[in-house]
């Protein structure tokens, strides 16, 4: 008997409402297979980057259950898998170089030096970065800062990959250009990402399914397909299905910060 794949991640009616009673998120279920690429998408306030925290485990939620290969978060070493987070700014240590920055976790996990240096070599040659492994972060621009943090987030082989806003800071033409590396990087290592932005035209770049959210409270009102195949190119912004996709994402948007329900898609 051929058993189906243990979906990546799954959430099931997991909420969040802080001591102060506010309600940021109401119950969530959402289930994203392996290897898809989902993006969160919404107005300031919706539970996002919430939701994505608690996927991480960096906040409980308040009820209900979150299993990443159908295991509770923190026992998510037992199943073998591993997961990293990407944040909105690269929060790099500033007086380390850039090859020390991204060993970081390796160092924290006791990996031998040896093998954590080809680990450092290979993420940086990935990320474009090779020639750069001995500069400080201040001489680096804010997208090779944002490479150097997602190279740190690859050094550990994650299997699911979480990034808040990570391009949210940077010029449309350094965000263009790291959205294209970011779907290679995808592609290559088989990489199941979910990633947060406010951007309707990013979103539809990137992802395999769109996920719509709502605020006051925080909630999913609409999820989106984005059936077109990879590569995606800059030839796929300028399509016709790229408008498309687009027109429908910003009328759900606008629905989502007026308040109104709608039907998923």
């Amino acid at each position: 008997m051929i058993h189906a794949p243990a979906p990546a991640v799954e959430v099931l009616s997991a909420n969040k409402t802080y001591n102060n009673g506010t309600q940021a998120l109401l119950p969530v279920d959402l289930r994203i297979e392996e290897g898809e690429f989902v993006t969160l998408l919404g107005p300031s306030g919706c539970g996002k980057s919430t939701l994505l925290k608690m996927v991480a485990g960096l906040l409980e939620p308040t009820d209900g259950r979150l299993l990443l290969w159908r295991k509770p978060v923190q026992q998510l070493a037992e199943s073998g898998k591993k997961m990293s987070f990407v944040f909105q700014s690269p929060t790099l240590m500033p007086w380390a170089s850039v090859e020390k920055n991204v060993r970081l976790p390796l160092e924290l996990a006791g990996v031998d030096k040896v093998i954590a240096d080809e680990k450092v070599k290979e993420v940086l040659a990935l990320v474009g970065l090779s020639k750069f492994a001995k500069a400080l972060p201040r001489a680096l621009s804010g997208g090779m800062q944002m490479r150097v943090s997602i190279a740190r987030g690859l050094v550990t082989d994650p299997d699911l990959l979480l990034m808040d806003e990570p391009f949210g800071a940077l010029d449309e033409i350094t965000r263009h250009r790291l959205d294209a590396e970011l779907l290679e990087l995808w592609q290559k290592k088989k990489l199941t990402v979910i990633f947060v932005t406010h951007s309707i035209h990013e979103a539809v770049f990137l992802s395999n399914r769109v996920v719509m959210m709502a605020a006051r409270p925080g909630r999913i009102v609409e999820e989106f397909v984005i059936p077109d195949a990879y590569p995606r190119t800059s030839d796929f912004m300028v399509s016709t299905a790229f408008s498309q996709h687009a027109k429908k994402l910003q009328d759900s948007l606008m629905r989502a910060s007026a308040g109104q329900e709608a039907h998923f898609s």
